[in-house]
C-alpha cells in the first residue's frame, strides 16, 4: 500500500505523536498506550482508500487503543471498523463483550460507542473503515455483532476474510475504475457476513428501511453547505416521496428544517471562532452555509446562541488596541 509510514525514519521522541496523528487522520480518534518505551516503538503502517472505504494496514510493537466515551460522544460521522487478524492474537472489547482474534478471524466495532483494542503481542492486521450509513444495517443488528469473532465456523466470513485481506494489499484496486467497481461488492459482502452471523432473516431482509433515517441524516451532513438542499431533492436521492421523507424523520424525532438550520448555525459558529474567522466577512460565512440573507442570518444566530455573529467573532478574535 502507499503511502507508508515507517518509524525507522522518525526520531524516537516523535514516534508516539506521529503515529497518533496518522491514526486520527486516517481512521478515527483514539488514545494510544504504547507498551515499549519511545525508543523501542516500531511500526510500519500503510494507508489506502477504496472509494469511501478507508484502509489501514499495520505491523507494530505492542499497544492498547482506546476509544473513550468522550471521543465516541463527539463522533460526527458514524463508521464501522473491520479488523482482520493476520498473525498472533488481539482482543476487541465493546458493548460489554470481548473477543479474542486469532489468525484468519475478524471482528467489527463502531465509532459511536467506546471500545478497546489490545495488541499485547504486537499489531499485525488490516483495518477497514466503512461509513455506517453505507452498510445500511439496523442499529440493533450492528450492536449484536460488534466484538464477536467471525472466522472458520462461518463460510461467508471465511470468504470475506480472504477477500478483504487481498483487497487491503492490492494497490491497483485502490484507485480509478477498479476501485469504483469493488465498492458496492465490498459493502454487500460485509453485510452478508454480519447478517449471516446474526442469523436473523427478518433483520437481514429489511436493513435499508430500518436505517433510512440514518442514511438521510448522513446525506444531509455531507451537503449542509448546498443552498439548494430541499426536501424534494433529499427524497429523490433516496428514491422515496417527500411525504415518506417527513414520516421517516418524524419517527426519529427530527424536524427537517430545524435539523438543517441548527447544524448550519453550528458550522457558522465554528468558522467565526476559528483561526480564520476574520479572513472572510460574516455575510460570506453565512452564505457558505446556506444563509443567503445576512440580516436573517444574524437574527437566527442570535436567537440560537444569545449573541450576534459579530459579537461572537469579536469575543474569539479581539482586535488589537495598538
Amino acid at each position: 500500500m502507499s503511502p507508508v509510514l515507517d518509524t525507522a525514519f522518525i526520531p524516537p521522541q516523535e514516534r508516539e505523536e506521529v503515529l497518533r496523528h496518522a491514526l486520527w487522520e486516517s481512521m478515527t480518534a483514539v488514545e494510544i498506550d504504547h507498551r515499549p518505551p519511545a525508543e523501542d516503538i516500531s511500526a510500519r503502517v500503510g494507508f489506502g482508500a477504496v472509494g469511501p472505504l478507508r484502509v489501514f494496514s499495520a505491523r507494530a510493537t505492542a499497544a492498547t487503543l482506546r476509544r473513550t466515551e468522550r471521543l465516541a460522544r463527539e463522533d460526527k460521522e458514524p463508521v464501522v471498523f473491520l479488523n482482520l487478524q493476520m498473525t498472533g492474537t488481539s482482543l476487541v472489547v465493546q458493548n460489554d463483550r470481548q473477543c479474542l482474534l486469532r489468525p484468519g478471524d475478524f471482528a467489527v466495532y463502531e465509532s459511536t460507542a467506546p471500545y478497546t483494542l489490545l495488541f499485547d503481542e504486537g499489531v499485525d492486521g488490516h483495518f477497514f473503515r466503512f461509513p455506517r450509513a453505507a452498510l445500511a444495517l439496523p442499529e440493533r443488528l450492528l450492536r449484536d455483532v460488534t466484538a464477536v469473532p467471525l472466522g472458520s465456523d462461518n463460510p461467508v466470513a471465511r470468504l470475506a476474510f480472504t477477500y478483504f485481506s487481498q483487497l487491503a494489499v492490492s494497490d491497483d484496486m485502490h484507485q480509478g475504475v477498479p476501485a469504483d467497481a469493488v465498492v458496492a461488492p465490498s459493502i454487500e459482502l460485509l453485510r452478508a457476513a454480519l447478517t449471516s452471523q446474526h442469523g436473523n432473516s427478518s433483520l437481514a431482509r429489511a436493513p435499508l428501511e430500518a436505517t433510512l433515517s440514518l442514511r438521510i441524516t448522513q446525506y444531509l451532513r455531507q451537503r449542509l453547505a448546498d443552498p439548494d438542499l430541499s426536501a424534494a431533492r433529499i427524497a429523490a436521492a433516496h428514491d422515496i416521496s417527500v411525504r415518506h421523507l417527513y414520516d421517516v424523520l418524524s419517527r426519529s424525532g427530527i424536524s427537517l428544517g430545524d435539523w438543517i438550520r441548527t447544524r448550519r448555525l453550528a458550522e457558522c459558529r465554528r468558522e467565526l471562532a476559528g483561526p480564520d474567522g476574520r479572513l472572510r466577512t460574516i455575510a460570506a460565512i453565512g452564505r457558505r452555509w446556506g444563509f443567503m440573507d445576512a440580516t436573517h442570518f444574524s437574527k437566527v444566530f442570535k436567537q440560537a446562541y444569545g449573541i450576534s455573529p459579530r459579537a461572537w467573532r469579536d469575543h474569539n478574535h479581539p482586535r488589537s488596541s495598538a
